[in-house]
């Protein structure tokens, strides 16, 4: 009923999303190549590459070959459509001459090989299409619909007003990741603490771009006077868990059953880093990162100096 007594149709929210609003992703299957520490390459496939580079350097269940020739560093990786397929390209690197594995292995690396730049409003198309991925398959991102290109321009810009926007560019154009930072809250009492953002394409997982956007991200926001950065983390995720375990935050809370997506509850954890840790009182953040920060912290990243 209307304040008025009339009769008016029921107001209703968003309609939760379910299961069947998941778009379909086969599981990963990754044929990749390893350089071992005596120069020698190793081939083979896995459904979790983070986890077998882990395995093959030390960690339980390595191969036996790797183990032997001192572990190894990512020297190829390819994302298949399925574990039969990946099964097929590893028979074909087993067999490929020393040659043409070293060949492709210098042109996987040229195409790879990520440059950390500042966002410009023309990525606008490539970031959303990167951060479209997670909305339509993954609970990473509690968002339901993609953005528009136009809004993420307008964010890429807004971003800027007080925080770095970085991307990751692979050898080949290709969008490999993006980071960046946006106030905590409104209120001013929070205008020293950041919120992180930080997606990788998912056939750049385990190569190390997305901890090299947070240390030229965290490395800027630091300099600018900011005292606490802060991650929220959908869970479960045990690999952006263990990602910002290793990179030095610790999880401060959990809000239990928080968020409806793909037909079920999840669970959001707050992960913070302290940038400035003291109690006394902060100088004002400065706005704009101070000059030559930014441009030494992305020199650093890319070049290792």
């Amino acid at each position: 009923m209307t304040p008025g007594g009339g009769e008016t149709a029921l107001r209703l929210g968003i309609a939760p999303s379910t299961e069947a609003d998941r778009e379909p992703d086969p599981p990963a299957a990754w044929v990749y190549m390893l350089r071992c520490a005596d120069g020698s390459l190793y081939s083979g496939w896995t459904s979790d590459l983070r986890r077998r580079l882990r395995a093959h350097n030390g960690g339980a269940h390595g191969a036996r070959y790797t183990r032997a020739h001192g572990g190894g560093t990512l020297a190829y990786a390819r994302r298949m459509e399925n574990k039969s397929a990946a099964m097929r390209r590893e028979a074909e690197l087993k067999r490929m001459p020393k040659a043409e594995k070293e060949a492709l292995a210098a042109r996987w690396q040229a195409d790879s090989a990520a440059t950390i730049r500042a966002a410009r409003p023309e990525d606008a198309p490539a970031i959303r299409a990167l951060y479209g991925w997670y909305v339509r398959h993954s609970t990473a991102t509690f968002q339901y619909g993609c953005p528009t290109e136009e809004e993420v321009r307008a964010e890429i810009e807004r971003v800027w007003q007080s925080a770095p926007y970085l991307v990751a560019a692979g050898g080949d154009g290709r969008l490999q990741g993006y980071a960046c930072a946006h106030p905590w809250h409104t209120r001013e009492a929070y205008a020293w603490n950041v919120e992180l953002t930080v997606y990788c394409a998912p056939d750049s997982v385990g190569q190390g771009v997305g901890r090299r956007l947070y240390t030229a991200l965290l490395q800027v926001l630091k300099a600018q006077g900011y005292c606490n950065a802060i991650a929220l983390v959908a869970h479960p995720n045990p690999a952006s868990e263990a990602f910002h375990k290793a990179l030095g935050f610790a999880r401060i809370g959990r809000e239990p059953r928080t968020g409806y997506k793909f037909g079920r509850w999840l669970d959001l954890d707050y992960w913070m880093l302290p940038l400035r840790p003291g109690d006394g009182a902060p100088d004002p953040v400065r706005l704009d990162p101070p000059g030559g920060v930014l441009e030494q912290a992305l020199r650093q990243v890319n070049c290792g100096g």
